[in-house]
């Protein structure tokens, strides 16, 4: 059975699995919808639409499959680049060789890929690897969103190594094999490290999941609903009033940015951003705090959003994200709020956020963005 959008292909794929042929289209639009789930991190989507554009040349076939679909005694490997987001880079014969280091060190073939966390670029270059690997993509992935450090998935959360795992340069020219850490904090330690000594950046293949682990500890669903929320952004005639809808999400401030402070160093990009209120909000101020993705936010000095809540910056008029490094002083912005997944408000989940919050200096207390916004 074929449909015109997406090509849904009752045809088996090692197992009986049913997938998704994705089109330029529906790439597209993953693109723009990963990244309302970033909290202005994830990389540039231009980077992002650059990879969709050269599948398309390549003849690359994307292919979606669903958590449920993959045989429990297979194996799905985690991809992402990791680092400053100001810095970001890709190389597609480099990410792959990347990928299949960790693959000839088990002497095994992935079953497919999952992304490891939902953003513009990053989710592509999951999707990247496995379309010229010649396997599946999950919908799913390891966050929900965006997130600035390596062992902050929800995986952690299930007690699931992030080793074995392969750390590898832009160009793939040096390869570290790291076969096993103390815990995920080290293995985080020792990927910042290479990035910092790397030009910021480097390829990661990690996070080893089975069939039957995939099923349950990924956020599930996650790259379907960025690519409803990427169409609502091409399509609806009110596109911010559309995602705030669809992802149950709060629209926070609207303004003119002021100051706007970038740093890199450490392998993230801190961004700091003070906005000056517009129409009804023309006497208020508004800021944000990113360490590569944005961890808070404050009106007129109040605490109205923070993480594992996603907070992201958009065009007000296009609902589009505009990534936090790439904001510039005199941008119209609307910075939009969305519920974290549930998995990160749990009592594990947010001591994990905790501990991540604190090494970036924010040592507010969580609170639920719902119950911020009506204070």
């Amino acid at each position: 059975m074929l449909t015109q959008r997406g090509l849904r292909l009752n045809v088996p794929w090692d197992g009986g699995a049913i997938m998704k042929k994705l089109t330029q289209q529906d790439l597209a639009d993953l693109v723009e919808g990963a990244a309302i789930f970033s909290s202005g991190g994830g990389g540039d989507p231009q980077i992002g639409s650059n990879i969709v554009e050269s599948l398309r040349e390549d003849h690359c076939p994307v292919r979606l499959i669903d958590a449920t679909e993959v045989p429990d005694k297979q194996i799905v490997i985690n991809f992402a680049c990791v680092g400053a987001t100001a810095d970001a880079a890709y190389h597609s014969d480099a990410a792959v060789k990347t990928l299949k280091t960790l693959e000839e060190f088990l002497g095994k073939k992935a079953f497919a890929v999952i992304a490891v966390e939902l953003g513009g670029f990053n989710t592509l270059a999951a999707v990247d690897v496995a379309a010229r690997r010649g396997i599946p993509i999950v919908d799913a992935d390891g966050a929900g969103r965006a997130v600035p450090e390596v062992h902050l998935k929800v995986y952690s959360l299930d007690d699931i190594p992030l080793a074995p795992m392969v750390v590898a340069d832009i160009a793939a020219e040096n390869i570290v094999l790291i076969k096993q850490t103390r815990d995920s904090e080290a293995a985080e330690r020792i990927t910042r490290t290479l990035a910092t000594e790397w030009n910021q950046t480097v390829y990661t293949a990690r996070r080893i999941l089975t069939g039957r682990q995939v099923k349950t500890s990924p956020v599930p669903n996650t790259l379907s609903m960025s690519i409803r929320i990427g169409t609502l952004l091409r399509k609806a005639l009110d596109p911010l009033g559309a995602i705030l809808k669809e992802a149950k999400g709060f629209l926070l401030f609207e303004g003119i940015v002021a100051k706007a402070e970038h740093e890199t160093k450490s392998g993230f990009t801190w961004t700091t951003l003070d906005l000056d209120g517009t129409s009804e909000r023309k006497n208020s101020s508004f800021e944000l705090k990113a360490k590569n993705e944005f961890l808070i936010a404050h009106k007129d000095g109040k605490l109205v959003a923070i993480a594992p809540d996603i907070i992201t910056a958009v065009n007000p008029e296009t609902g589009r994200c505009i990534p936090a490094e790439r904001v510039k002083r005199g941008d119209k912005l609307a910075v939009i709020g969305i519920p974290a997944p549930t998995k990160w408000r749990s009592h594990k989940g947010l001591k994990l956020w905790e501990e991540v919050m604190q090494r970036s200096g924010i040592t507010e207390n969580y609170a639920p963005i719902e119950r911020l916004v009506e204070r």
